[in-house]
């Protein structure tokens, strides 16, 4: 049985026809892959972290190279698995409009998220490009190379510098991307957030433009949220166990129906 708040929310994603999703971290944990700011995140357990997303010490710094490599080359992302959430997006269809993503894990497209509707605003972990000529290819070729021995892979073509293709600390975002995501904010009916606080910008302003005009609101997160007071309904349950059940409301009660008027005839 589903309490009122989820019957709302399970409404409000029928009814709706052009939905924007916003996610985060959250929704990628529960696959294996840790957050930044959770109480178990990255930055959390160790605040010296920051330095490999930072571009200024990543491209000075052989030594902050060396050890980016060796965690990407160990990371989770390579094992993980799309979840119940990334699956259950993937259902909405031609109803989704965008899944606006500050993800890198590439879970969403893995789901079966149609590749034109996932923008990620942050970059994709699963390609490299070099800061220097602008080469690039998959993932799987540069950790080869970090298999083989070679602890800080240089570009073949130029000899400059590889890194992943996501957005670090003191770059901007790809203009284009927030582009799409903000033309996406104010053409969508509804804004679905999962798995964010809703506390980095750019991508947390999409929330409120979003419903500045006129889009219902939904936030699904088990912390609280910087947009909590505008959301139309507010969920704190597990990401994974809710969202299957809104997207798929096989249980839902339908609404009691009005006692039958008499006939006056």
């Amino acid at each position: 049985m589903m309490d009122s708040d989820q019957q709302r929310a399970t409404h409000l994603l029928a009814e709706a026809r052009r939905i924007l999703v916003l996610s985060g971290a959250g929704i990628s944990t529960a696959a294996g892959i840790p957050d930044f700011r959770g109480p178990a995140g990255l930055w959390t357990a160790d605040p010296d972290n920051e330095r490999i997303s930072t571009l200024s010490w990543y491209l000075a710094d052989s030594a902050v190279r060396r050890r980016t490599w060796q965690r990407r080359f160990n990371s989770p992302v390579w094992q993980s698995e799309p979840t119940a959430a990334h699956r259950s997006l993937a259902e909405l269809g031609d109803r989704l409009l965008a899944d606006v993503t500050q993800n890198t894990d590439g879970l969403h497209q893995l789901a079966g998220t149609a590749e034109d509707r996932v923008i990620e605003i942050h970059g994709n972990a699963r390609r490299w490009r070099c800061e220097d000529c602008g080469a690039t290819g998959p993932m799987e070729d540069a950790l080869a190379r970090i298999a083989a021995g070679d602890p800080d892979p240089h570009c073949l073509h130029c000899g400059g510098i590889t890194r992943a293709t996501t957005i670090l600390f003191e770059e901007a975002l790809d203009p284009d991307a927030l582009d799409a995501a903000m033309d996406a904010a104010e053409e969508c009916d509804l804004v679905l957030a999962v798995g964010s606080t809703l506390s980095v910008h750019p991508a947390a302003g999409l929330y409120p433009l979003a419903m500045g005009t006129g889009a219902r609101g939904i936030i699904i997160n088990q912390q609280p949220t910087s947009y909590d007071h505008l959301a139309d309904v507010m969920l704190t349950e597990d990401i994974n166990e809710v969202l299957p059940r809104l997207v798929d409301p096989s249980d839902i009660q339908p609404p009691e129906r009005l006692p039958t008027q008499p006939n006056d005839e």
